[in-house]
C-alpha cells in the first residue's frame, strides 16, 4: 500500500507478527499526503511469498535492504509495529546512514528469556495445519484494549489465517532468538517510542530499556491503549509520526 508525494520524505511500516500491510488500513487516512507511506508485507504473511527458510530477524532486516533498493529509497523513516521493531533497530545498526529515523510502537526489548507472552509460544509450537481459526481470533483479539471496529478485527483475523502452521513457528523461533539489537551495535537514527499503558504483551520496562540503549530516543505513553496502539488510536499515532518527521533534518 502506498500513498502521498512520491517525492516527499519515505515513511516505511512494517507489520507485526501474523499480521500484513492491512495492520495500517486504519492509520493511512490521517496521515498528509506530503509524506510518501508505503507499507509492505513481509515474507512468509499475508499474501507474500512463503519460502521454505529464512524467518529470523536479520532475514527481514535483510528483505527491508532489497525493498527499499527496488523503490530507489536511498532512505526512510521506518514505523515498526511489535515484532517488527527488531527489524528496524537491525537495519539502522547494519545500515546507519539508510535510516532516516525510527519508530517503534509497542516494540518488546527482547524474547529470549521467553517468559514474555509464554503461552503463547508453547501454542505457536503446537500448531498444525489449517491452523485453528479459534487460536487465531484469540490471539488477534488479546492484543485490543480499547474500541476497534468489529470488521477491522474481523480482517485482521482474516490475514492471520493466510500464515501457514509452519511460518507461525519459524518467525516465533526467529524471535525467541533474537539478541537486543543494541548489543551488536549503537543506533543513531532518531527515535520515537510510542506505548500504550494497557499492552498485555511487552510490559513498561521494556520501553525504559529501549529508551536507554537508543541515544537520544523519546518515550510516549498512550493511556488507556493496548497492544497495537494504532489500531485504537491511529489519529493519534498519525499525528505523532507526522510531528516527529517534521523535527527531522532535511
Amino acid at each position: 500500500m502506498e500513498q502521498g508525494d512520491p517525492s516527499g520524505i519515505p515513511v516505511v511500516f512494517l507489520h507485526a507478527y501474523a499480521d500484513s500491510w492491512r495492520s495500517f488500513e486504519r492509520l493511512f487516512p490521517h496521515l498528509p499526503r506530503s509524506l510518501r507511506a508505503i507499507a509492505v508485507t513481509q515474507r512468509g504473511h499475508g499474501d507474500a511469498g512463503r519460502p521454505t527458510t529464512g524467518y529470523r530477524v536479520e532475514d527481514f532486516a535483510g528483505d527491508l535492504v532489497v525493498f527499499m533498493d527496488v523503490l530507489e529509497l536511498e532512505r526512510a523513516v521506518l514505523v515498526a509495529s511489535s515484532s517488527a521493531s527488531f527489524t528496524v533497530q537491525r537495519f539502522a545498526i547494519d545500515h546507519p546512514l539508510r535510516a532516516l529515523g525510527l519508530v517503534l510502537l509497542g516494540a518488546p526489548w527482547s524474547l529470549r528469556d521467553k517468559r514474555v507472552g509464554s503461552s503463547l509460544v508453547k501454542a505457536v509450537s503446537e500448531l498444525r495445519d489449517p491452523v485453528d481459526p479459534e487460536f487465531v481470533r484469540d490471539f488477534v483479539e488479546s492484543t485490543v484494549a480499547g474500541p476497534v471496529p468489529r470488521s477491522f478485527v474481523e480482517d485482521m483475523i482474516e490475514e492471520s489465517l493466510k500464515m501457514p502452521a509452519r511460518v507461525w513457528k519459524a518467525t516465533m523461533s526467529g524471535l525467541l532468538e533474537a539478541a537486543p539489537a543494541t548489543e551488536a551495535g549503537a543506533i543513531s537514527a532518531p527515535t520515537l517510542i510510542v506505548w500504550g499503558d494497557r499492552d498485555a504483551f511487552v510490559p513498561h520496562r521494556d520501553q525504559e530499556k529501549l529508551t536507554a540503549a537508543i541515544p537520544g530516543s523519546r518515550l510516549v505513553h498512550y493511556g488507556g491503549v493496548g497492544h497495537v496502539v494504532h489500531w485504537e488510536a491511529p489519529e493519534r499515532v498519525a499525528a505523532d509520526i507526522v510531528g516527529f518527521v517534521g523535527r527531522l533534518a532535511p
